[in-house]
């Protein structure tokens, strides 16, 4: 009984050391051509896990690296797809499903001729739009045997509205596997957060005024939201990444319906969902699906929240629209 104690004792003796050394490290770079943001309490900085499990990431996922998986998946050479690649497959094609065709990772030739891509921009004609129309959607390409199988070999995969969440939800695996209890994780915007901040609080994610650089609200906060427990938020928004041609703004979210840019009164979509994979590709499918459709679909997923910001066209100003879930996460 005695020698129980004593275990038990010493067990306490050790996790209040554990506690007590623990301290809140930072880290950043880039990974898929954008930068991450990391902050974690441990014991010890994690520094070189965190790289290994960037770099592993950017050899699956990264368009720009030609020894990537999907550099070889779109270049149609034979190659054994890993677990990660799957997940993220299996992902979108469930929201695809979900949203009815609005998120398609096959979309990504018509991202590089409209110009928002990985490919040089091409002059753009309805001719192209219709050619490249016959090989883009989520039913023409599935897995099997842990190959990808394509309907059309000009088939070409971008999961660019999806990966950067589903990397964030890779470092909080990982800081997860080495016992971090508070952390948060934001690659390219897209966040997953635990526990408190080093203030003690829940980790309070600003949501940007849906402002171009030229008005002078660049990066200005319109409101926040306060994550407590583990979640993943994810923002997507056509009021900065865009174009004009002949005087009409061509917004980065493409319609794969209609091979055009998506055209509807969202300026932004933040979702709330248990992982933040889940969140990004559902933030694209807001932006590509427009408001009604948008709420509807919402409708039928429970654990997901939202926050979309539309414009008001008939004022020039715009409005704030919330799920009953994120109105509970708001902070202000």
């Amino acid at each position: 009984m005695i020698k129980n104690i004593c275990r038990i004792l010493i067990g306490i003796v050790m996790l209040s050391s554990c506690n007590e050394t623990a301290q809140y490290y930072e880290e950043s770079g880039s990974v898929f051509h954008t930068l991450y943001h990391i902050k974690y309490q441990a014991p010890e900085p994690l520094t070189e896990k965190i790289d290994a499990e960037l770099q592993a990431f950017n050899l699956t996922f990264n368009p720009f690296n030609p020894n990537s998986m999907i550099s070889k998946v779109n270049r149609n050479e034979d190659v054994e797809l890993n677990d990660r690649f799957i997940n993220v497959f299996e992902k979108a094609m469930e929201v695809s499903e979900n949203s009815g065709g609005a998120f398609d990772v096959t979309v990504s030739p018509l991202i590089n001729l409209w110009g928002f891509g990985f490919g040089k921009a091409e002059e753009v004609t309805q001719d192209k739009i219709d050619s490249i129309m016959t090989f883009v959607g989520y039913r023409k390409i599935r897995i099997e045997n842990r190959r990808i199988i394509k309907d059309d070999r000009r088939i070409e995969l971008n999961f660019s509205a999806i990966a950067k969440g589903f990397a964030s939800d890779v470092i909080a695996g990982l800081l997860e596997r080495e016992m971090v209890e508070n952390y948060m994780v934001e690659i390219g915007g897209e966040v997953v957060a635990k526990g408190k901040n080093p203030r003690g609080e829940c980790w309070n994610i600003g949501i940007n005024k849906p402002e171009n650089d030229s008005t002078g609200f660049a990066n200005q906060i319109e409101r926040i939201i306060s994550l407590c427990g583990r979640k993943g938020l994810a923002t997507s928004g056509n009021y900065r990444n865009y174009y004009i041609k002949d005087g009409k703004k061509y917004a980065h979210t493409i319609d794969p319906k209609t091979g055009y840019p998506s055209e509807n009164t969202i300026l932004s979509a933040t979702i709330v969902a248990p992982d933040c994979m889940t969140a990004d590709a559902y933030a694209t499918a807001f932006m590509s699906l427009g408001r009604e459709a948008a709420l509807e679909m919402a409708n039928k997923l429970p654990d997901v929240e939202y926050l979309i910001i539309t414009a008001k066209e008939e004022t020039g100003g715009y409005e704030i629209e919330y799920s009953q879930g994120l109105r509970r996460m708001l902070k202000n």
